[in-house]
């Protein structure tokens, strides 16, 4: 025989009325519950910081009469753009930090653990704020021999089929605010693991751009220091030739040989740190070192911020993603305090349960027989050994723990500032010092140079003025380089701008990834 529809029966339709009926009732009541207990998160009051340094920063810094040797002004309040990698005035390393953004496996993984956080937040959410509703379909087979009851025979043919369906609705009551302040917390570390993304794109275009400064510094050490060699290259040849005309001795033309060989033993290691570099650019931007397509940058492509913004200390504060990260985890901490605190109160649970049975005989149960049950259960926390208390005091230490953090972090971020502020006042002055000196040394070593050729001056004399001339030129390139990285790093140190930019979209699980 087929079994009737269990669902249509009167008994039936008012339990599932009823199981209705208490699942709003369980809304409602929570809806109206203001009694939570536990702190309520409030941020961090802005510091009252008039600067980052304890005297006063120049309006411009040291101009020099040299290539990227302008003066650099600072101008305070001006905000940052999002692009900022952009006011170095280069298409390729635009192109490049914009690749690496979208294709670098550091970015990736920020990305799966933002979107992990966001969906623990929303798995907590939806079975905390909502009702828990779950059906449940059943059929059993069953038989019962009459002797174990005492009777030769029963009014039904035995086995028979029960068919069951029902509904169940629980609901966890939040009086005291646990499932709030939990939610509070999963909700921080979202903002948390969204702060750290902004972090590891801030960091990798820093990567990018200072990697790109380093091998421009490097092609023109090694353009310098070939020039170097040409000249003393000719300077062997003229020493080999006083040789032959008997106005120079062996050991004179040995030291020359001695000093172009050291000036060729520094070329291969300068040619190694560039292929280094080029590797480490090809691995920031998503590709794998023997990567071909790269560009090259050299020092006269890129061009010297001149204009600094710098962002007051109270705008830092709420601007640099590690600080705002930072800040996060103190909210974390704040909720979990409030969770530690409503467990001390009771929990009230409430449920519904309703259906209806059905058999293949009518006589048992009748058709589609409709039942319903109604419960609620408190629990109240008695005794548990100290546990409740030391795990309270344990959120507390956690709170008091990551505002300390949270203060050095903000306080890093300030020596941050300050620090690179004074690394471009003093860069200015150091190129400007290094350009003359380099100037200086080259005019030495040609007048020097000269005379030896006459016999004015002893090879000791030029080779000193090789020297000199080599160190100040190497040391000017530096400085060059110097500039355009501090200059760099006080954009990374005032957050980089990332609050401008459109919000970033999420990044596709990469293939291969399992989908439900």
């Amino acid at each position: 025989m087929t079994p009737r529809r269990a669902t249509g029966s009167r008994p039936a339709r008012e339990g599932r009325r009823r199981v209705a009926g208490v699942a709003a009732a369980a809304v409602l009541i929570a809806a109206a519950a203001g009694c939570a207990v536990g702190p309520d998160y409030h941020p961090p009051e802005p510091p009252v910081v008039g600067g980052y340094t304890p005297t006063p920063l120049p309006e411009v810094t040291t101009s020099t009469e040299t290539p990227h040797g302008e003066a650099q002004s600072f101008v305070a309040g001006r905000d940052l753009p999002a692009e900022w990698w952009s006011l170095f005035h280069s298409e390729a390393l635009d192109a490049l930090v914009r690749r690496a953004l979208a294709e670098s496996p550091t970015l990736l993984v920020a990305e799966a653990r933002l979107r992990k956080a966001q969906e623990d937040f929303a798995a907590r959410r939806g079975a905390t704020q909502w009702p828990t509703v779950d059906a449940r379909l059943g059929a059993e087979r069953i038989d019962v021999q009459p002797e174990s009851l005492g009777v030769v025979a029963l009014p039904i043919d035995t086995p028979f089929n029960l068919y069951f369906a029902s509904a169940g609705v629980s609901y966890t009551l939040d009086l005291f605010g646990a499932s709030r302040h939990e939610l509070e917390a999963l909700q921080a570390l979202v903002d948390y693991q969204r702060f750290e993304r902004e972090a590891a794109r801030l960091m990798l275009a820093g990567n990018i751009v200072t990697s790109a400064i380093r091998e421009a510094s490097l092609r023109e050490q090694i353009a310098s220091t070939e020039e170097i060699l040409d000249l003393q290259g000719r300077q062997l040849a003229i020493a080999e030739r006083l040789r032959t005309a008997g106005t120079l001795s062996l050991a004179d033309v040995t030291a020359q040989q001695i000093s172009l060989a050291q000036a060729r033993a520094r070329l291969p290691g300068l040619q190694l740190r560039l292929e280094q570099v080029r590797h480490r650019l090809a691995v920031l931007s998503g590709r794998p070192p023997d990567t071909h397509d790269l560009p090259e940058f050299r020092l006269a492509d890129l061009s010297l911020p001149v204009e600094l913004p710098v962002t007051l200390p109270s705008e830092l504060a709420r601007r640099r993603p590690d600080i705002q990260a930072a800040e996060a985890l103190l909210h974390e901490a704040s909720a979990r305090v409030g969770v530690a605190t409503a467990n001390f109160y009771p929990k009230i649970r409430l449920s519904a349960d309703g259906g209806s049975l059905a058999t293949a005989v009518s006589s048992v149960f009748g058709a589609g027989t409709g039942f319903y049950l109604l419960a609620a259960s408190l629990a109240q926390p008695i005794f548990h050994g100290g546990e409740l208390k030391a795990k309270h005091r344990a959120a507390v230490a956690a709170f008091e723990q990551a505002g300390a953090a949270y203060q050095e972090v903000l306080l890093r971020g300030f020596q941050n500032v300050a620090d690179v502020l004074r690394a471009l006042e003093a860069d200015a002055r150091i190129l400007h010092e290094t350009a003359e000196a380099a100037s200086g040394a080259r005019a030495y070593h040609d007048i020097t140079a000269r005379r030896f050729e006459v016999g004015g001056v002893s090879r000791l004399e030029l080779l000193e003025a090789q020297r000199q001339y080599e160190r100040a030129i190497l040391e000017r390139t530096q400085a060059v380089a110097d500039r355009l990285v501090d200059s760099a790093a006080l954009f990374q140190a005032l957050g980089g701008g990332w609050w401008q930019a459109e919000p970033a979209p999420a990044a596709p699980p990469p293939e291969g990834t399992p989908v439900p």
